[in-house]
């Protein structure tokens, strides 16, 4: 009967992690899912479709010749660069923290393992590699994306500029593709937008790693963390105002 209990018990924990595990990253995977097809579909409803919309706009008031404006987007997307090298900080902190703390943490694992509970889920070895290796994946891909995002920003700061500034004497082809002006303002608005593509695609892989690194402490607090996550960036993607919008229309 002892062994028939340790055997249900066992049985519990690993159903836990591989029913909440899986649940909680359908979950955050799925939302976004959504929020891509109604961006793509009906902008005018998320806060990633206003964003761009307005960022276009701005685009085309860049005129050639014109310092100011030149300066004022440099400026603009100074705060973003800045935004994004924090989120790649962070990522790269915490991927670094995780090596350090593994080794210690798989030897303290055996005194979870002794608890009468199935809250923190399986501590067997392949399962406990695993907890690590999912968020750790996710943050070397956030950091991946984010210094990609970095390198786009400061290309599309140098494109804007040649935009902006145009001396005398200047020869068009000096600095032009050969369709002429208009594929260069085209080809600097995609290497813009691709810049904060690849900073949103960052910053939303970091936070979707948070929830597995709460796994060390079970499933429970994963699939909990998942929801409030989705929560709370649905405040953000989907702003009231939008709503609002889309109804009077």
């Amino acid at each position: 009967q002892i062994e028939t209990k340790k055997k249900e018990k066992m049985r519990m924990e690993v159903d836990t992690d591989s029913v909440l595990v899986p649940l909680s990253v359908f979950i955050a995977v799925g939302y976004h899912v959504f929020l891509w097809n109604t961006f793509k579909h009906n902008p005018s409803r998320t806060s990633l479709g206003i964003d761009s919309s307005r960022r276009k706009s701005w685009f085309r008031e860049i005129k050639e010749g014109d310092d100011k404006t030149g300066m004022l987007a440099v400026q603009s997307l100074r705060n973003k660069k800045m935004v994004t090298i924090l989120t790649a900080t962070i990522s790269i902190l915490i991927l670094l923290s995780l090596a350090a703390v593994t080794n210690n943490a798989f030897e303290a694992s055996h005194l979870i393992t002794t608890a009468d509970n199935i809250f923190f889920g399986s501590q067997n070895p392949t399962v406990f590699v695993f907890k690590y290796a999912s968020s750790s994946v996710l943050l070397a891909v956030s950091f991946f994306f984010s210094s990609l995002a970095v390198t786009y920003l400061m290309d599309a700061n140098f494109l804007i500029n040649a935009i902006a500034k145009k001396h005398e004497g200047d020869c068009d082809c000096s600095y032009e593709l050969t369709t002429g002006t208009e594929s260069f303002r085209e080809y600097t608005r995609l290497v813009l937008e691709r810049g904060f593509l690849m900073a949103m695609v960052g910053n939303r892989v970091m936070c979707v790693s948070l929830p597995l690194l709460l796994w060390m402490f079970g499933p429970l607090p994963v699939f909990a963390s998942s929801l409030g996550l989705v929560w709370v960036l649905y405040q953000f993607d989907f702003p009231s105002i939008a709503k609002i919008s889309v109804c009077k229309r």
